[in-house]
This record gives structure tokens, sequence and C-alpha cells, in this order.
């Protein structure tokens, strides 16, 4: 099983920037940078079968592409936010890690902005 691999990597990278880190802080800093980039790439091609059976139930129930392309990338910024806020916090940076929080909040807002104001539209059509 890969969880097996993953973990395998983060207890192997969490030994080594125990030991190097009162020498070489630096060094620990790439080290939990390079693990987080091994593990986000172990995972993200399971991404692609997920994405594939999503779109297949969104041909299915004849829902707007746009729709499904704007949650898709909603998902996207939430999840490359959160990985770029945990390596900062990782490299002890809690500011800019708040600001890529901020940042990622920010645009997710903007790409729901059409999808809200298509909902009110569809409620206020109900309604009348």
């Amino acid at each position: 099983m890969e969880i097996f691999q993953i973990v395998a990597i983060g207890i192997i990278a969490v030994v080594l920037i125990i030991i190097i880190k009162g020498h070489r802080p630096e060094i620990s800093i790439q080290i939990s940078i390079a693990a987080g980039v091994i593990i986000f790439l172990l995972v993200v091609g399971k991404l692609a079968s997920v994405i594939q059976l999503l779109k297949q139930m969104v041909d299915r129930v004849n829902m707007h592409q746009g729709f499904f392309s704007t949650i898709l990338k909603i998902i996207g910024i939430a999840y490359i936010a959160e990985f770029g806020v945990q390596l900062c916090k990782d490299a002890g940076e809690h500011a800019i890690a708040s600001k890529i929080e901020f940042a990622g909040k920010i645009l997710i807002m903007v790409l729901a902005v059409p999808i809200v104001l298509t909902l009110l539209d569809l409620i206020i059509n109900l309604m009348e």
C-alpha cells in the first residue's frame, strides 16, 4: 500500500531533520520541502482517476462543464495553498504562510462568484 511508502518517507525525513537541524538548519528546511514535494507527487497521480470519475458523473447529469471545471480549480487552489502554507510553517515563516492562506481564500472567492450568482438567479426564478 502506498500509505506505507508515504509514512516511511515522512518518518525518514523527520529523523534526518532532527539529526541535521542542530548543525545545519538550512539543510533541514530543504529536506522538509523535498519530502513534501515527493509525497505530493506520489499522491497527485491518484487524482486523475477521481477527476475522470467525477467528469463521467457530470456528463451523466448534464451539468454545465464550466461549473465542474470551476469547482476543480477551487479544490486545486485549496490544496495547493494548504501545501504552500504548511511548507512555510515548517520553515518557520508563519507570516508568509498566512499571506498564502489569505490569497488562496480570495482566489477561491473570485472563482466562486459566478456559481453563487447562478444559484441566486435560480432561486429567484423559482420564487417567481
